[in-house]
């Protein structure tokens, strides 16, 4: 075995503990070509999971068994160094805010990226990844921290990014359209007492959708939080005439958005 060989394979195996993933995009980015990848296959160093997608085989894996969800992402951040995060309601439910618990099928986590790789949908893993626009925002950035967990993933701490509780909520709010959407976010709305509300500010006014700016500001109201009163409506932008969310709802008195008739009924006490 040559020391350009021997190299390689440092590089492979500094860079990529066992359990995680590497594709073939970083591979080449570090001058392993093809056929020496195709080599670590057979040699059993890399198990091959989809066209372009390697495992570094781990003994806590079984062959067979579903990838963690965390494995993955947690080796697009790391490791591939995709640009992409963990948002929406995945990431309230992360930080202990959503605590609806899915009865059948895999978990739902939401990935937001103007690109992720194919292979996403072609590997067995203990969730399902549903693609987000980063559109929502001007600043894809703006809210964003990293999620450090020990496990379950491969050895030392993984991380990975995901939005934070303030950048979170309002991109689970430009997905809400059925009332049981309007009454789980609403619990989950009932526990974000410590939201910052100058970061709370700069995403309002960074938001692209009057609907959502409006929306917020109807849970606002309802709930009452500590953080409400430090919000400046007028630096924001509310837009102009009606906004339709749901079929069968009642438009709010102040917001001009339909809403379901409880949220307007209902006490937030």
């Amino acid at each position: 075995m040559n020391g350009e060989y021997k190299g390689k394979i440092k590089t492979l195996l500094d860079a990529v503990p066992p359990g995680a993933l590497v594709d073939s995009k970083w591979m080449n980015r570090h001058n392993i070509a093809d056929s020496t990848y195709h080599d670590y296959v057979r040699r059993g160093w890399l198990l091959r999971l989809a066209q372009g997608l390697f495992l570094r085989p781990s003994s806590a894996m079984k062959r067979g068994d579903p990838l963690p969800w965390r494995v993955v992402v947690a080796s697009m951040h790391q490791i591939m160094e995709l640009d992409f995060h963990v948002g929406g309601i995945s990431a309230l439910n992360l930080q202990g805010f959503a605590h609806f618990v899915q009865m059948s099928g895999k978990d739902r986590v939401l990935l937001y990226a103007t690109r992720l790789p194919g292979w996403l949908d072609a590997i067995n893993t203990d969730a399902t990844f549903e693609r987000r626009s980063i559109k929502l925002f001007n600043d894809p950035y703006l809210g964003i921290q990293a999620l450090e967990r020990d496990g379950p993933t491969f050895a030392g701490p993984a991380s990975f990014p995901l939005s934070t509780p303030e950048r979170g909520v309002l991109e689970a709010m430009d997905e809400l359209s059925e009332d049981s959407d309007f009454y789980e976010l609403d619990r989950v709305f009932e526990g974000l007492v410590n939201l910052r509300p100058s970061l709370l500010m700069g995403l309002l006014q960074d938001c692209r959708k009057v609907k959502v700016v409006r929306l917020f500001f109807a849970f606002g109201e309802r709930h009452r939080h500590a953080w409400f009163p430090y919000l400046d409506e007028h630096a924001l932008n509310f837009g102009s005439g009606d906004r339709q969310l749901v079929k069968s709802g009642r438009i709010h008195p102040k917001y001009r958005i339909t809403v379901p008739a409880w949220f307007m009924e209902a006490s937030a006490d």
